[in-house]
């Protein structure tokens, strides 16, 4: 039998997952190829937590779920084509994504990195549109158009990725590692909390806990991924583990070691908690931050 909050979150999927294959149609024209790379990606799996991070912040606000979903599905798409590009031969090389081929091995490199970009560009017209698909605030669409430009661009995300590149293959300290996960990882995490307390119209106070909360959480995310690429299994990952290894990246494991890293995760999700409950919050995101942890445990 399920738990309240495995019910809450496969309600959160459901909504998520409907909305968004449905703004990408799949039509007779000449570039339907793109589109389908586009829906083989976004239908591959995964957890949704970033979006899921949207509608519960914006439902823990007091704000109109269905305000939120078109802002939630906008950051699925910059997650979804930033793993695309990721697996590119250009950048990590990887083929196989969530127990597929990567979509640069089903559809060939230049669709994929056209299906990267379109996601991308979606994203924004999709947040840009919510007034008029979802009734949301004018403004608020506006403010989230900043926030996730900022989060998701060359002083977020693209720049950890950027960092990333730079040093692959080379030992770096401890302030880099951190460094490029607060951008790489956290930053869209952070992003996704902040749409959701956008869409709700949340107390700038409310805002900037739950957007510590974020940089927390995704830390602690970043650090159990580098764990679970040691200690866990090709077919729970989808992926082949040890693909840090592989590529001679500094992690969080063999900065720290295994049991320490370990520690740290816990720690992060510690502080985590911390600044959920300065926020406005509900129990489901207290058991999701939590559930994260166990994935090591």
């Amino acid at each position: 039998m399920k738990t309240n909050f495995l019910m809450q979150q496969d309600e959160y999927i459901k909504l998520i997952n409907e909305k968004l294959y449905s703004y990408v149609a799949v039509e007779n024209t000449p570039y339907d190829v793109v589109k389908e790379a586009m829906l083989y990606s976004l239908s591959a799996g995964g957890k949704r937590i970033r979006p899921i991070l949207t509608l519960a912040f914006c439902e823990a606000n007091g704000g109109n779920l269905k305000k939120a979903l078109p802002f939630a599905c906008a950051v699925e798409m910059i997650h979804c084509y930033s793993l695309i590009h990721d697996d590119l031969p250009c950048m990590d090389d990887d083929d196989m994504r969530r127990g597929k081929p990567s979509c640069h091995k089903q559809f060939g490199e230049a669709n994929a990195l056209l299906a990267g970009d379109s996601l991308l560009t979606l994203s924004f017209h999709t947040i840009a549109n919510a007034h008029h698909l979802a009734g949301t605030d004018s403004l608020a669409c506006l403010s989230a158009v900043g926030a996730l430009s900022e989060y998701a661009g060359v002083n977020g995300m693209v720049g950890g990725q950027v960092i990333d590149l730079i040093n692959e293959g080379k030992k770096i300290d401890a302030d880099t590692l951190y460094k490029t996960h607060s951008l790489k990882t956290a930053a869209l995490i952070c992003s996704a909390i902040k749409l959701g307390a956008i869409a709700a119209n949340a107390s700038d106070e409310a805002t900037k806990n739950a957007v510590s909360y974020g940089y927390e959480l995704g830390m602690a995310f970043q650090i159990i991924d580098d764990i679970l690429d040691v200690i866990s299994d090709e077919k729970t990952l989808g992926k082949p583990i040890g693909s840090d290894a592989d590529n001679q990246k500094t992690t969080f494991v063999s900065l720290y070691s295994l049991d320490g890293a370990k520690k740290l995760a816990g720690e992060h999700t510690k502080r985590a908690l911390d600044f959920l409950a300065r926020t406005n919050h509900s129990e489901f995101l207290f058991e999701l931050t939590s559930s994260l942890l166990t994935r090591i445990n």
